[in-house]
Protein backbone atom coordinates (compact mmCIF):
# COMPACT_ATOMS: atom_id res chain seq x y z
CA UNK A 1 0.00 0.00 0.00
CA UNK A 2 1.29 3.55 -0.57
CA UNK A 3 2.35 5.81 2.21
CA UNK A 4 -0.34 7.52 4.03
CA UNK A 5 0.10 11.64 4.24
CA UNK A 6 1.15 11.55 7.97
CA UNK A 7 3.63 8.33 7.48
CA UNK A 8 6.97 10.31 7.80
CA UNK A 9 5.94 12.04 11.15
CA UNK A 10 8.94 11.53 13.15
CA UNK A 11 10.16 14.49 16.00
CA UNK A 12 6.63 16.41 14.99
CA UNK A 13 4.99 13.35 16.99
CA UNK A 14 7.61 13.11 19.92
CA UNK A 15 7.12 17.13 20.85
CA UNK A 16 3.11 16.38 20.56
CA UNK A 17 3.42 13.17 22.79
CA UNK A 18 5.78 14.96 25.29
CA UNK A 19 3.76 17.95 25.19
CA UNK A 20 0.44 16.02 25.91
CA UNK A 21 1.93 14.51 28.97
CA UNK A 22 1.93 18.11 30.88
CA UNK A 23 -1.34 19.23 29.66
CA UNK A 24 -3.47 17.70 32.98
CA UNK A 25 -6.98 19.13 32.79
CA UNK A 26 -6.79 21.55 30.53
CA UNK A 27 -9.45 21.69 27.43
CA UNK A 28 -7.65 21.03 23.90
CA UNK A 29 -9.34 24.54 22.34
CA UNK A 30 -7.27 26.37 25.40
CA UNK A 31 -3.85 23.63 25.62
CA UNK A 32 -3.73 24.84 21.52
CA UNK A 33 -2.47 28.09 22.07
CA UNK A 34 0.01 27.22 24.88
CA UNK A 35 1.76 25.01 22.76
CA UNK A 36 1.65 26.78 19.18
CA UNK A 37 2.48 29.77 20.80
CA UNK A 38 5.31 28.45 22.67
CA UNK A 39 6.71 26.55 19.77
CA UNK A 40 6.83 29.80 17.87
CA UNK A 41 8.16 31.90 20.29
CA UNK A 42 11.05 28.99 20.72
CA UNK A 43 11.62 29.32 16.96
CA UNK A 44 11.82 32.79 16.29
CA UNK A 45 14.20 32.91 19.25
CA UNK A 46 16.36 30.16 17.45
CA UNK A 47 16.60 31.68 14.10
CA UNK A 48 17.42 35.20 15.94
CA UNK A 49 20.41 33.50 18.38
CA UNK A 50 21.75 31.87 15.28
CA UNK A 51 22.14 35.17 13.21
CA UNK A 52 23.01 36.62 16.49
CA UNK A 53 25.59 34.51 16.81
CA UNK A 54 27.19 34.92 13.08
CA UNK A 55 26.74 39.12 13.78
CA UNK A 56 28.82 38.72 17.03
CA UNK A 57 31.67 36.68 14.89
CA UNK A 58 31.65 39.30 12.34
CA UNK A 59 32.78 41.71 15.23
CA UNK A 60 30.77 44.72 13.22
CA UNK A 61 28.87 45.78 16.37
CA UNK A 62 25.33 44.83 14.61
CA UNK A 63 24.19 41.74 16.53
CA UNK A 64 21.45 44.38 18.08
CA UNK A 65 20.56 46.30 14.57
CA UNK A 66 17.39 45.07 13.68
CA UNK A 67 17.94 46.06 10.12
CA UNK A 68 20.46 42.77 10.25
CA UNK A 69 17.98 40.95 10.81
CA UNK A 70 14.69 42.28 9.14
CA UNK A 71 17.17 41.96 5.49
CA UNK A 72 17.52 38.31 6.33
CA UNK A 73 13.64 37.72 6.80
CA UNK A 74 14.48 36.79 10.35
CA UNK A 75 12.31 38.90 13.46
CA UNK A 76 14.17 40.83 15.87
CA UNK A 77 14.06 39.49 19.60
CA UNK A 78 14.54 42.03 21.85
CA UNK A 79 16.45 41.40 25.12
CA UNK A 80 14.41 40.28 27.75
CA UNK A 81 12.21 38.38 24.95
CA UNK A 82 15.19 35.62 23.77
CA UNK A 83 14.46 32.04 25.27
CA UNK A 84 17.51 31.80 27.41
CA UNK A 85 16.29 34.57 29.45
CA UNK A 86 12.92 32.97 29.93
CA UNK A 87 14.29 29.64 30.41
CA UNK A 88 16.39 30.34 33.01
CA UNK A 89 12.90 31.32 34.48
CA UNK A 90 10.84 28.46 33.92
CA UNK A 91 9.91 27.81 37.28
CA UNK A 92 9.47 31.16 38.53
CA UNK A 93 6.12 32.41 39.88
CA UNK A 94 6.35 34.61 37.33
CA UNK A 95 6.62 32.53 34.24
CA UNK A 96 3.35 33.04 32.35
CA UNK A 97 3.92 36.94 32.95
CA UNK A 98 7.45 36.69 31.66
CA UNK A 99 6.03 34.90 28.11
CA UNK A 100 3.51 37.49 27.88
CA UNK A 101 5.92 40.73 28.30
CA UNK A 102 7.98 38.81 25.81
CA UNK A 103 5.20 38.11 22.75
CA UNK A 104 4.44 41.82 23.37
CA UNK A 105 8.38 42.92 23.02
CA UNK A 106 8.24 40.81 19.97
CA UNK A 107 5.12 42.36 18.22
CA UNK A 108 6.53 46.30 19.38
CA UNK A 109 9.90 45.18 17.30
CA UNK A 110 8.22 43.08 14.58
CA UNK A 111 5.40 45.17 12.97
CA UNK A 112 4.31 42.27 10.83
CA UNK A 113 3.33 40.41 13.88
CA UNK A 114 1.23 43.02 15.50
CA UNK A 115 -1.68 41.64 17.53
CA UNK A 116 -1.03 38.17 16.37
CA UNK A 117 0.75 36.25 19.37
CA UNK A 118 -1.09 34.64 22.09
CA UNK A 119 -0.36 37.03 25.67
CA UNK A 120 -2.63 34.44 28.03
CA UNK A 121 0.00 32.87 29.70
CA UNK A 122 -0.33 34.61 33.22
CA UNK A 123 -3.88 33.67 33.25
CA UNK A 124 -5.11 32.06 36.69
CA UNK A 125 -5.76 28.65 35.06
CA UNK A 126 -2.75 28.01 33.74
CA UNK A 127 -0.60 25.64 36.04
CA UNK A 128 2.75 27.51 36.01
CA UNK A 129 4.36 24.27 37.36
CA UNK A 130 2.79 22.65 34.06
CA UNK A 131 3.98 25.65 31.90
CA UNK A 132 7.53 25.85 33.05
CA UNK A 133 7.56 21.81 32.24
CA UNK A 134 6.60 22.93 28.34
CA UNK A 135 9.11 25.86 28.41
CA UNK A 136 12.01 22.90 29.85
CA UNK A 137 10.83 20.56 26.99
CA UNK A 138 11.40 23.27 24.36
CA UNK A 139 14.61 24.53 25.58
CA UNK A 140 16.23 20.96 25.15
CA UNK A 141 15.05 20.68 21.17
CA UNK A 142 16.95 22.78 18.67
CA UNK A 143 14.59 24.64 16.19
CA UNK A 144 16.67 26.49 13.97
CA UNK A 145 16.63 24.84 10.27
CA UNK A 146 19.37 22.29 9.97
CA UNK A 147 19.67 20.91 6.11
CA UNK A 148 17.07 18.87 5.03
CA UNK A 149 15.20 19.89 8.14
CA UNK A 150 14.40 22.90 7.03
CA UNK A 151 10.64 23.12 7.78
CA UNK A 152 10.79 21.35 10.73
CA UNK A 153 9.21 23.57 12.93
CA UNK A 154 6.37 24.17 10.27
CA UNK A 155 6.03 20.47 10.10
CA UNK A 156 5.56 20.24 13.98
CA UNK A 157 3.16 23.48 14.29
CA UNK A 158 1.20 21.39 11.56
CA UNK A 159 0.91 18.38 13.06
CA UNK A 160 -0.09 19.83 16.36
CA UNK A 161 -3.06 21.50 14.69
CA UNK A 162 -3.96 18.31 13.21
CA UNK A 163 -3.88 16.21 16.60
CA UNK A 164 -5.59 19.44 18.56
CA UNK A 165 -8.35 19.42 15.34
CA UNK A 166 -8.59 15.79 16.31
CA UNK A 167 -8.95 16.26 19.99
CA UNK A 168 -11.83 19.16 19.38
CA UNK A 169 -13.97 17.24 17.02
CA UNK A 170 -16.33 19.22 15.71
CA UNK A 171 -14.96 22.47 16.56
CA UNK A 172 -12.00 21.87 14.50
CA UNK A 173 -13.38 22.38 11.16
CA UNK A 174 -13.13 26.49 11.53
CA UNK A 175 -9.26 26.23 11.61
CA UNK A 176 -7.95 23.01 9.87
CA UNK A 177 -8.85 21.13 6.45
CA UNK A 178 -6.84 17.81 6.55
CA UNK A 179 -3.69 17.72 4.55
CA UNK A 180 -4.49 15.16 2.37
CA UNK A 181 -7.26 17.35 1.08
CA UNK A 182 -5.21 20.05 0.53
CA UNK A 183 -3.00 18.03 -0.97
CA UNK A 184 -5.08 16.55 -3.42
CA UNK A 185 -6.41 20.05 -4.28
CA UNK A 186 -2.71 21.47 -4.84
CA UNK A 187 -1.38 18.47 -6.72
CA UNK A 188 -4.53 19.05 -9.29
CA UNK A 189 -4.37 22.93 -9.85
CA UNK A 190 -0.51 22.97 -9.70
CA UNK A 191 0.00 26.56 -8.16
CA UNK A 192 3.41 26.87 -9.39
CA UNK A 193 3.43 30.83 -9.91
CA UNK A 194 1.09 33.33 -9.64
CA UNK A 195 -1.74 34.96 -6.99
CA UNK A 196 -3.10 32.15 -4.47
CA UNK A 197 -6.37 33.19 -2.74
CA UNK A 198 -8.26 31.56 -0.16
CA UNK A 199 -11.54 33.84 1.75
CA UNK A 200 -11.90 31.81 4.42
CA UNK A 201 -8.22 30.54 5.09
CA UNK A 202 -8.63 28.89 8.43
CA UNK A 203 -4.92 28.12 9.91
CA UNK A 204 -3.59 28.94 6.28
CA UNK A 205 -3.58 24.70 5.28
CA UNK A 206 -3.29 25.58 1.73
CA UNK A 207 -0.87 28.36 1.44
CA UNK A 208 1.55 26.11 3.21
CA UNK A 209 0.73 23.16 0.53
CA UNK A 210 1.18 25.64 -2.49
CA UNK A 211 4.43 27.07 -0.98
CA UNK A 212 5.33 23.30 -0.22
CA UNK A 213 4.44 21.88 -4.16
CA UNK A 214 6.16 25.40 -5.32
CA UNK A 215 9.25 24.22 -3.52
CA UNK A 216 9.09 20.23 -4.73
CA UNK A 217 9.13 21.68 -8.25
CA UNK A 218 12.27 23.45 -8.02
CA UNK A 219 10.50 26.33 -7.63
CA UNK A 220 10.79 29.27 -4.72
CA UNK A 221 7.71 30.32 -2.19
CA UNK A 222 8.38 33.84 -3.80
CA UNK A 223 6.83 32.77 -7.14
CA UNK A 224 3.55 33.01 -5.34
CA UNK A 225 1.33 35.68 -4.13
CA UNK A 226 -0.91 34.64 -1.43
CA UNK A 227 -3.94 36.56 -0.37
CA UNK A 228 -6.42 35.38 2.17
CA UNK A 229 -9.54 36.15 4.91
CA UNK A 230 -10.54 34.79 8.44
CA UNK A 231 -13.45 35.74 10.08
CA UNK A 232 -12.70 33.87 13.49
CA UNK A 233 -10.00 36.30 15.25
CA UNK A 234 -8.24 33.04 16.83
CA UNK A 235 -8.08 31.46 13.82
CA UNK A 236 -7.03 34.45 11.68
CA UNK A 237 -3.76 34.62 14.41
CA UNK A 238 -3.15 30.88 14.12
CA UNK A 239 -2.59 31.30 10.52
CA UNK A 240 -0.53 33.97 10.57
CA UNK A 241 1.98 32.58 12.64
CA UNK A 242 1.59 29.46 10.69
CA UNK A 243 2.87 31.25 7.33
CA UNK A 244 5.56 33.33 9.30
CA UNK A 245 7.40 30.51 10.31
CA UNK A 246 7.48 29.19 6.68
CA UNK A 247 8.90 32.24 5.54
CA UNK A 248 5.52 32.60 3.42
CA UNK A 249 4.52 36.45 3.42
CA UNK A 250 0.69 36.84 3.07
CA UNK A 251 -1.75 39.19 2.80
CA UNK A 252 -4.31 38.41 5.26
CA UNK A 253 -6.18 41.38 5.97
CA UNK A 254 -5.13 44.11 8.42
CA UNK A 255 -7.84 42.18 10.74
CA UNK A 256 -10.25 39.05 10.69
CA UNK A 257 -13.68 40.02 8.95
CA UNK A 258 -16.34 38.37 7.88
CA UNK A 259 -15.71 37.56 3.59
CA UNK A 260 -19.99 37.27 2.98
CA UNK A 261 -19.87 41.38 3.93
CA UNK A 262 -15.96 42.57 4.62
CA UNK A 263 -14.60 41.69 1.30
CA UNK A 264 -10.39 42.59 2.27
CA UNK A 265 -9.41 42.05 -0.86
CA UNK A 266 -12.45 43.37 -3.42
CA UNK A 267 -10.30 44.35 -6.50
CA UNK A 268 -7.71 41.24 -6.32
CA UNK A 269 -7.89 38.78 -9.02
CA UNK A 270 -6.54 35.20 -8.58
CA UNK A 271 -4.67 32.99 -10.45
CA UNK A 272 -5.52 30.25 -8.36
CA UNK A 273 -8.10 30.12 -5.28
CA UNK A 274 -8.28 26.62 -2.65
CA UNK A 275 -10.91 26.72 -0.56
CA UNK A 276 -12.73 24.66 2.28
CA UNK A 277 -15.56 27.13 3.06
CA UNK A 278 -18.14 26.01 6.06
CA UNK A 279 -20.13 23.33 5.17
CA UNK A 280 -24.13 24.44 4.27
CA UNK A 281 -23.22 27.74 6.64
CA UNK A 282 -26.27 29.90 6.99
CA UNK A 283 -24.90 32.74 9.71
CA UNK A 284 -25.35 35.17 6.78
CA UNK A 285 -28.02 37.91 5.66
CA UNK A 286 -29.42 38.04 2.32
CA UNK A 287 -30.77 41.34 2.22
CA UNK A 288 -27.06 42.06 3.23
CA UNK A 289 -26.02 40.42 -0.29
CA UNK A 290 -29.23 41.85 -2.87
CA UNK A 291 -27.14 43.89 -6.04
CA UNK A 292 -23.38 42.41 -5.02
CA UNK A 293 -21.28 42.29 -7.93
CA UNK A 294 -20.01 38.96 -6.59
CA UNK A 295 -23.26 36.86 -7.52
CA UNK A 296 -24.53 37.46 -10.83
CA UNK A 297 -25.91 34.17 -11.20
CA UNK A 298 -28.33 34.23 -8.53
CA UNK A 299 -28.87 34.87 -4.52
CA UNK A 300 -30.36 31.41 -3.06
CA UNK A 301 -33.48 31.89 -0.89
CA UNK A 302 -32.73 29.38 1.59
CA UNK A 303 -30.14 30.03 4.26
CA UNK A 304 -26.92 27.96 2.55
CA UNK A 305 -24.35 29.80 1.51
CA UNK A 306 -23.41 27.09 -0.44
CA UNK A 307 -23.57 28.85 -3.90
CA UNK A 308 -22.40 32.49 -2.29
CA UNK A 309 -19.32 30.96 -1.57
CA UNK A 310 -18.25 29.62 -4.89
CA UNK A 311 -19.69 32.95 -6.48
CA UNK A 312 -17.60 34.79 -4.49
CA UNK A 313 -14.03 32.59 -5.63
CA UNK A 314 -15.21 33.18 -9.07
CA UNK A 315 -15.34 37.07 -8.76
CA UNK A 316 -11.93 36.78 -7.61
CA UNK A 317 -10.56 34.63 -10.70
CA UNK A 318 -8.15 35.90 -12.99
CA UNK A 319 -8.81 35.34 -17.07
CA UNK A 320 -7.10 32.47 -17.18
CA UNK A 321 -7.73 31.73 -13.44
CA UNK A 322 -8.71 27.87 -11.68
CA UNK A 323 -10.60 27.41 -8.77
CA UNK A 324 -10.28 24.33 -5.40
CA UNK A 325 -12.83 24.17 -3.35
CA UNK A 326 -14.55 21.58 -0.94
CA UNK A 327 -18.22 21.42 -1.01
CA UNK A 328 -20.66 19.04 1.03
CA UNK A 329 -22.09 16.58 -1.58
CA UNK A 330 -25.65 18.48 -1.32
CA UNK A 331 -25.06 21.04 -3.46
CA UNK A 332 -24.47 18.80 -6.13
CA UNK A 333 -27.73 18.24 -6.57
CA UNK A 334 -29.85 20.64 -4.34
CA UNK A 335 -33.22 22.37 -6.02
CA UNK A 336 -34.11 24.11 -3.00
CA UNK A 337 -33.89 28.41 -2.13
CA UNK A 338 -33.10 28.36 -5.95
CA UNK A 339 -29.67 26.43 -5.65
CA UNK A 340 -30.26 23.84 -8.98
CA UNK A 341 -31.44 27.12 -11.30
CA UNK A 342 -27.91 28.85 -10.02
CA UNK A 343 -26.04 25.42 -10.80
CA UNK A 344 -27.35 25.73 -14.21
CA UNK A 345 -26.19 29.03 -14.85
CA UNK A 346 -22.52 28.24 -13.43
CA UNK A 347 -22.57 25.28 -15.87
CA UNK A 348 -23.81 26.80 -18.90
CA UNK A 349 -20.89 29.44 -18.34
CA UNK A 350 -19.04 26.34 -18.86
CA UNK A 351 -16.90 26.97 -15.58
CA UNK A 352 -17.13 23.64 -14.07
CA UNK A 353 -14.24 21.90 -15.21
CA UNK A 354 -13.68 18.40 -12.65
CA UNK A 355 -16.13 17.06 -9.86
CA UNK A 356 -14.28 15.35 -7.32
CA UNK A 357 -16.77 12.50 -5.14
CA UNK A 358 -14.31 12.00 -2.07
CA UNK A 359 -14.48 9.15 0.74
CA UNK A 360 -16.09 9.54 4.20
CA UNK A 361 -14.68 9.90 7.33
CA UNK A 362 -11.82 12.30 6.55
CA UNK A 363 -12.49 15.04 8.38
CA UNK A 364 -12.28 15.28 12.06
CA UNK A 365 -15.60 17.86 12.23
CA UNK A 366 -17.97 16.28 10.70
CA UNK A 367 -19.03 13.35 8.96
CA UNK A 368 -21.27 14.76 5.99
CA UNK A 369 -20.00 13.69 2.68
CA UNK A 370 -17.88 16.13 0.71
CA UNK A 371 -16.96 16.64 -2.82
CA UNK A 372 -14.31 18.82 -4.54
CA UNK A 373 -15.17 21.14 -7.35
CA UNK A 374 -12.46 22.25 -9.91
CA UNK A 375 -13.42 25.45 -12.12
CA UNK A 376 -11.87 27.70 -14.35
CA UNK A 377 -12.78 30.46 -16.42
CA UNK A 378 -10.60 29.29 -19.57
CA UNK A 379 -11.70 25.43 -20.04
CA UNK A 380 -9.25 23.87 -22.29
CA UNK A 381 -12.17 21.32 -22.82
CA UNK A 382 -14.64 23.58 -23.71
CA UNK A 383 -18.48 22.29 -22.54
CA UNK A 384 -16.83 19.52 -20.85
CA UNK A 385 -17.10 18.31 -17.13
CA UNK A 386 -14.57 15.01 -15.71
CA UNK A 387 -16.31 13.30 -13.18
CA UNK A 388 -14.43 11.41 -11.14
CA UNK A 389 -15.37 8.83 -8.09
CA UNK A 390 -12.87 8.51 -5.58
CA UNK A 391 -15.09 7.30 -2.45
CA UNK A 392 -13.65 3.84 -1.99
CA UNK A 393 -10.30 5.25 -2.12
CA UNK A 394 -8.24 6.14 1.27
CA UNK A 395 -7.44 3.71 3.77
CA UNK A 396 -8.12 4.01 7.62
CA UNK A 397 -5.89 5.70 9.93
CA UNK A 398 -7.87 5.26 13.14
CA UNK A 399 -11.50 3.79 14.00
CA UNK A 400 -12.81 6.65 12.80
CA UNK A 401 -10.55 9.06 10.44
CA UNK A 402 -9.54 7.53 6.55
CA UNK A 403 -6.88 8.97 4.61
CA UNK A 404 -6.16 9.61 1.15
CA UNK A 405 -2.22 7.83 0.25
CA UNK A 406 0.27 9.38 -1.97
CA UNK A 407 -0.76 6.51 -4.86
CA UNK A 408 -5.09 7.60 -4.07
CA UNK A 409 -3.92 11.38 -4.88
CA UNK A 410 -1.48 11.00 -7.24
CA UNK A 411 -3.89 8.90 -9.47
CA UNK A 412 -6.60 11.85 -9.19
CA UNK A 413 -4.19 14.29 -10.23
CA UNK A 414 -3.35 11.93 -13.05
CA UNK A 415 -6.44 11.45 -14.37
CA UNK A 416 -7.46 15.44 -14.49
CA UNK A 417 -4.35 15.77 -16.62
CA UNK A 418 -5.34 13.21 -18.67
CA UNK A 419 -8.87 14.93 -19.22
CA UNK A 420 -7.27 18.09 -20.11
CA UNK A 421 -4.60 16.68 -22.19
CA UNK A 422 -7.78 14.67 -24.13
CA UNK A 423 -6.11 11.74 -23.60
CA UNK A 424 -8.49 10.66 -20.77
CA UNK A 425 -10.57 6.85 -21.72
CA UNK A 426 -13.88 6.46 -19.12
CA UNK A 427 -13.27 4.04 -16.67
CA UNK A 428 -16.36 2.55 -15.35
CA UNK A 429 -16.94 3.12 -12.14
CA UNK A 430 -14.00 5.89 -11.80
CA UNK A 431 -13.95 8.74 -13.77
CA UNK A 432 -16.14 9.89 -17.34
CA UNK A 433 -16.00 13.08 -19.41
CA UNK A 434 -19.61 14.55 -19.37
CA UNK A 435 -20.90 17.01 -22.30
CA UNK A 436 -22.64 20.19 -20.71
CA UNK A 437 -25.37 18.79 -23.36
CA UNK A 438 -25.69 15.35 -20.83
CA UNK A 439 -25.63 16.87 -17.57
CA UNK A 440 -28.83 19.56 -18.67
CA UNK A 441 -29.80 15.65 -19.40
CA UNK A 442 -29.73 15.06 -15.88
CA UNK A 443 -31.32 18.32 -14.43
CA UNK A 444 -27.74 19.96 -13.95
CA UNK A 445 -27.16 17.35 -11.32
CA UNK A 446 -23.43 16.94 -10.73
CA UNK A 447 -23.24 13.61 -8.99
CA UNK A 448 -20.40 11.76 -9.93
CA UNK A 449 -21.96 8.58 -9.85
CA UNK A 450 -24.85 9.67 -12.19
CA UNK A 451 -22.08 9.39 -14.98
CA UNK A 452 -18.79 6.55 -14.07
CA UNK A 453 -21.65 4.35 -14.16
CA UNK A 454 -21.46 1.34 -11.79
CA UNK A 455 -17.91 -0.66 -11.93
CA UNK A 456 -17.86 -3.70 -14.05
CA UNK A 457 -17.93 -6.79 -11.96
CA UNK A 458 -15.78 -10.09 -13.44
CA UNK A 459 -18.35 -12.76 -14.55
CA UNK A 460 -19.22 -15.39 -11.77
CA UNK A 461 -18.89 -19.04 -13.85
CA UNK A 462 -19.38 -21.09 -10.78
CA UNK A 463 -22.77 -23.15 -10.71
CA UNK A 464 -25.52 -21.86 -8.76
CA UNK A 465 -25.59 -25.40 -6.67
CA UNK A 466 -21.61 -25.34 -6.07
CA UNK A 467 -21.95 -21.76 -4.63
CA UNK A 468 -24.32 -22.83 -2.36
CA UNK A 469 -23.01 -25.78 -0.90
CA UNK A 470 -19.41 -24.51 -0.51
CA UNK A 471 -21.09 -20.97 1.52
CA UNK A 472 -23.52 -23.40 3.75
CA UNK A 473 -19.89 -25.35 4.33
CA UNK A 474 -18.26 -22.46 5.47
CA UNK A 475 -20.87 -20.79 7.37
CA UNK A 476 -21.30 -24.04 9.09
CA UNK A 477 -17.35 -24.03 10.18
CA UNK A 478 -18.21 -20.34 11.17
CA UNK A 479 -21.02 -21.57 13.77
CA UNK A 480 -18.82 -23.88 14.99
CA UNK A 481 -16.05 -21.68 16.20
CA UNK A 482 -18.90 -19.64 17.18
CA UNK A 483 -19.97 -21.84 19.81
CA UNK A 484 -16.35 -22.98 20.36
CA UNK A 485 -15.70 -19.35 21.50
CA UNK A 486 -19.47 -19.36 23.59
CA UNK A 487 -18.58 -21.39 25.58
CA UNK A 488 -15.16 -20.74 26.38
CA UNK A 489 -16.58 -17.43 27.70
CA UNK A 490 -18.79 -18.88 29.67
CA UNK A 491 -15.86 -21.09 31.34
CA UNK A 492 -13.63 -17.73 31.72
CA UNK A 493 -17.09 -15.88 33.61
CA UNK A 494 -17.72 -19.04 35.58
CA UNK A 495 -14.19 -18.53 36.87
CA UNK A 496 -15.01 -15.42 38.21
CA UNK A 497 -18.55 -16.59 39.85
CA UNK A 498 -20.24 -15.07 37.26
CA UNK A 499 -23.32 -17.80 35.45
CA UNK A 500 -24.73 -17.39 31.99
Amino acid sequence: MADIITANIGFEKQIWDAACTLRGSMDASEYKHVILGLIFLKYISDRFEDLYNWLVEEGDGFEEDVDEYTSEGVFFVPQGARWNEIASKAHTPEIGMIIDDAMRAIEKENKRLKDILPKNFARPELDKQRLGDVVDLFTNIDMVDKGNERDLLGRTYEYCLSQFASQEGKNAGEFYTPSCVVRTLVEVLQPYHGRVYDPCCGSGGMFVQSAQFVEKHSGSINDISVYGQEFNPTTWKMAQMNLAIRGIDADLGKFNADTYINDVHPTMRADFVMANPPFNDDHFKREQLMDDPRFPYGLPTAQNANYIWIQHMIYHLAPGGRIGLVLANGSLSSQSGGEGEIRKNIINADLVECIVAMPTQLFYSTQIPVSLWFLSKNKKQKNKTLFIDARKMGSMVTRKLRELTEEDIARIAGTYNAYVDGTLQDEKGYCAVATTEDIAKQDYILTPGRYVGIEEQEEDSEPFEEKMERLTSELSELFAKSHELENEIRKKLGAFGYEI
